[in-house]
């Protein structure tokens, strides 16, 4: 018998998040740390949930006809250098090539922090005439952007992985009608993929997008007390079209700037995921964000090793036709440290096989999510597994959504707004959407921000800013968050 290293969790997620984070990140096999801060391997255990999100979002945007392409990492100083509030908002997060081995490039290169500037000098070239439009091109690629002190993994890191839409329409109306159709994709995949509760809305002008007309994001709230940002829409008009000449011929022969979209998902969302259901035992997955739905323990002595091994594989056979799984038949663990080691990766269900269980054609199903055991018939086990996978992502996302319902204040004064950020809540307020009442209340409540106007709270009429005390142009959310 191999020496069995602990692989329990020692630190208690309501005592130390920091820490338990941490440590569900490396017991559970998901990272490893590089000699560069803030730039991670991605283990595969991690990589194939990424993978899954891919899968997910892609189909789901090759139904509305996205189509796919790649454009390069290397973005030329002077495409970079357009339009100047992109290039404002994004100048301290750029890292730059400059020399190619010991030869000093002529221009520099960006390393790209997000690809409009790469982009759409060939969308000026590609689209002529109004018979081009629309024009929706998605990639998924990396992306580096270097300005921050405390890296996160996953939820903050220097390079991470995302998908990003470009999009590019005749008309306003067009564009924008986008919107919609994208946030509820992001929504839908939230909700039936990873198990995520969350709140569609604009961000505020000092948190847009930079050279965006506006941005919209969706915003959930973990459950140790902070917000987080999921996928964004940002509107971007025709502020890049008019600093990198997208124009086309209209029906009527005239000449006529393009309306364009961005929107993205990242690797972040593995992060969000993981501080939203983990627990003390380490993950708890989504059942379709598992790359391991269900795994098989075979529980044996050296002379009943073949029929519990068989039953195994009978099992595992019915079960993989709608399931991923797989079957732990290590010889050198007990069964007992293979029960701690996938309860820390977090697979939805374990079921148990000894020799008891083939007398009399049965096996034992275990749900990750609250620890009940259940004695089925090995004819039932798909349609059980099924059953109990959908009760257990029900409930997870119900649990998310509650938890930012409970979590939700409404304070009517500062000295309230102050005692809710205090208290972890995240609190509905009406705003002036003035970046000066923005900063203000960032310092006061020492560091809670805006997060976003959420389209099915608007403002009463007469409502007022609650630092200012001018007419309020929105409500919105505001908490401490990653």
């Amino acid at each position: 018998m191999a020496e069995e290293k602990k692989v329990g969790m020692t630190v208690k997620k309501e005592d130390d998040v920091s820490k338990w984070y941490t440590e569900v990140l490396q017991k559970a096999d998901l990272i490893d740390y590089t000699d560069v801060s803030g730039c991670i391997v991605f283990k595969p255990h991690s990589y194939a949930m990424w993978e899954i999100i891919q899968k997910e979002v892609d189909m789901r945007l090759k139904k509305m006809g996205v189509q796919n392409a790649y454009f390069p990492l290397f973005i030329p100083e002077k495409n970079f250098s357009k339009e100047k509030e992109h290039v404002k908002g994004f100048a301290p997060e750029v890292a730059w090539v400059t020399h190619a081995g010991e030869t000093k490039l002529e221009e520099r290169l960006a390393v790209r922090p997000t690809s409009e500037t790469i982009m759409y000098p060939s969308y000026a070239l590609w689209i002529r005439s109004w018979r081009d439009l629309p024009l929706r091109l998605n990639q998924w690629n990396n992306v580096v952007r270097w300005e921050f002190k405390h890296p996160i993994p996953f939820l903050r890191t220097r390079e991470f992985l995302w998908n990003e839409g470009h999009t590019v329409f005749a008309t306003k109306e067009e564009a924008e009608a986008e919107r919609e159709q994208i946030i509820n994709m992001y929504l839908d995949v939230l909700k039936n993929v990873l198990a995520i509760y969350g709140s569609p809305g604009y961000k505020s002008e000092k948190e847009k997008f930079a050279g965006a007309v506006y941005t919209c994001s969706i915003e959930s709230f973990l459950p140790i007390g902070r917000a987080i940002q999921g996928p964004d829409f940002h509107f971007d008009g025709q502020n890049f079209a008019k600093a990198y000449g997208i124009k086309f011929k209209d029906p009527n022969d005239q000449e006529q700037y393009a309306w364009q979209n961005t929107w993205a998902i990242t690797t972040r969302m593995l992060g969000v995921m993981i501080m939203m259901h983990g627990d003390n035992k380490g993950l708890v997955l989504p059942p379709p964000i598992a790359p391991i739905q269900i795994v098989i323990v075979p529980i044996f002595k050296t002379d009943e090793i073949r029929p519990v091994l068989e039953r195994a594989d009978k099992v595992a056979s019915i079960l993989s036709k709608s399931f991923r799984v797989h079957i732990d038949d290590r010889d050198n663990y007990t069964p007992g440290w293979k029960y701690n080691e996938w309860e820390m990766k977090g697979v939805p269900i374990r079921i148990e096989i000894g020799p008891k269980d083939v007398a009399i054609d049965q096996v034992v199903m275990v749900r990750r999510d609250n620890g009940e055991k259940t004695f089925i018939k090995t004819q039932d086990a798909a349609e059980t597994a099924k059953a109990m996978m959908d009760d257990m992502h029900r409930i997870l996302y119900k649990r998310s959504e509650e938890n930012f319902r409970q979590a939700l204040a409404e304070p009517k004064t500062m000295a309230e707004l102050k005692k809710a950020v205090e208290d972890k809540k995240m609190s509905l307020v009406p705003y002036c959407n003035d970046g000066e009442c923005e900063d203000f209340i960032k310092e006061e409540t020492g560091g809670a921000k805006t997060l976003n106007s959420p389209f099915d709270k608007p403002v009463k009429k007469g409502a007022k800013c609650i630092r200012c005390g001018k007419d309020a142009k929105c409500n919105i959310y505001v908490a401490k968050s990653y």
